[in-house]
């Protein structure tokens, strides 16, 4: 008898959530057709699962998020639907659960930057709110090894109930150059070569050392090199025109707002990567640049070096002089860079999605406490 497993799908429509279910539903889907698969999904919902085989079935909930009334609504569908597990994808959990549940932690980043709260109250709440979901959880997803340890010594969480699994990187994200990329990064106004910077407003993204660092590698004799920088930037636009004014570079950076499904091709068309984030639960842009054999100079804080050490060039990030020293030594040593892609080419390997919804089924099992191990992990739909 196959089991039924309730997956949260209604953020899909969130770059960084709706690309790890998008990604682990059609990966379990191409090895499961024994389970029972409910994708709850909310009113944004525009037909992505909807090619899905027969045991992907979708339930629509359309109550708020975040609200009262959704964790009332999450315990009668859960109800209606049978489930025999239910997979949290961002901490929340209905006020009444089937017989086991899965939680997702991407990162606590919202607690460590608190300013980026929607208010004074989420910083009370969501707190609490984490912590009595990981208590109830049976089992809990880590994007990485440093947001386990983060759950065991924020939250207190027992360690044997977490289990680490690496997201995957989209099969879009490879060195190959497609007929398209060069027109796509016309349209968009690159020309020359340039080094691409992913961020946004956020603190922790680094995003005013960047420019500093571009600005004083640019005087040490890279001034042919532009700046490109793409991400979600609603809130600090016209600070960043100003410091740009500022630092006299204004005529070699430029930010795309919307190049999320652009990325592979301005990947591939860079000469470096730069993401010195202060801090992350999985660094995807990370793989991904690397699985596009683009050189790429990161952070050395804990969270990096287990992704990157070895196929990255890392520094500190808090350093303006370190990131310049990377920029001009990078952009000025073909072997390094050579080295770079090499190296990275070869650890972005291992970051598959199939193997995540091979371990992704392993946690699913232990929940449910089922010693069916040859069972409940199925054969394969088709071949990955």
């Amino acid at each position: 008898m196959p089991y039924n497993i309730g997956i949260d799908a209604r953020r899909l429509f969130e770059p960084r959530i709706g690309r790890y279910v998008q990604n682990l539903v059609r990966s379990l889907a191409g090895i499961d057709e024994d389970n029972i698969y409910s994708l709850f999904v909310g009113e944004r919902y525009d037909g992505e699962f909807d090619d899905l085989p027969a045991n992907f079935v979708r339930v629509v909930e359309r109550s708020q998020v975040h609200s009262f009334r959704e964790r009332l609504a999450l315990s009668w569908s859960h109800l209606r639907q049978g489930l025999d597990l239910y997979h949290a994808t961002h901490y929340v959990l209905p006020l009444w659960a089937p017989r086991r549940t899965v939680t997702t932690v991407h990162d606590i980043v919202h607690l460590l930057y608190p300013e980026f709260m929607p208010g004074r109250l989420a910083m009370f709440v969501a707190p609490a709110q984490i912590r009595g979901t990981l208590a109830r959880s049976d089992r809990i997803i880590a994007e990485s090894q440093n947001t386990k340890t983060d759950l065991v010594d924020y939250f207190d969480v027992r360690e044997s109930k977490v289990t680490r699994i690496y997201p995957g990187v989209e099969a879009s994200f490879d060195p190959e150059p497609r007929p398209g990329d060069e027109e796509a990064r016309r349209r968009l106004g690159i020309e020359g070569p340039y080094v691409l910077f992913r961020g946004d407003e956020r603190r922790h993204k680094n995003e005013e050392r960047v420019l500093r660092a571009f600005a004083a590698a640019r005087r040490s004799g890279n001034d042919g090199v532009g700046l490109v920088g793409f991400g979600d930037r609603e809130l600090s636009v016209e600070r960043f025109a100003h410091l740009t004014r500022a630092l006299e570079i204004a005529n070699r950076v430029r930010w795309l707002d919307a190049a999320e499904d652009l990325a592979p091709a301005l990947l591939r068309g860079a000469k470096l990567f730069l993401y010195p984030t202060l801090y992350e639960g999985f660094p995807a842009p990370v793989v991904e640049a690397m699985a596009c054999g683009v050189p790429v100079i990161t952070s050395d804080n804990a969270t990096i070096r287990e992704i990157a050490e070895g196929s990255a060039k890392l520094i500190e990030p808090s350093s303006v002089e370190s990131l310049a020293g990377a920029l001009s030594w990078c952009l000025n040593d073909d072997q390094l860079a050579a080295d770079l892609v090499a190296d990275g080419l070869e650890r972005a390997r291992g970051f598959r999605w199939q193997r995540v919804a091979e371990q992704t089924l392993e946690v699913y099992e232990s929940a449910l406490g089922s010693g069916e191990r040859s069972r409940f992990l199925p054969r394969r739909r088709r071949p990955a």
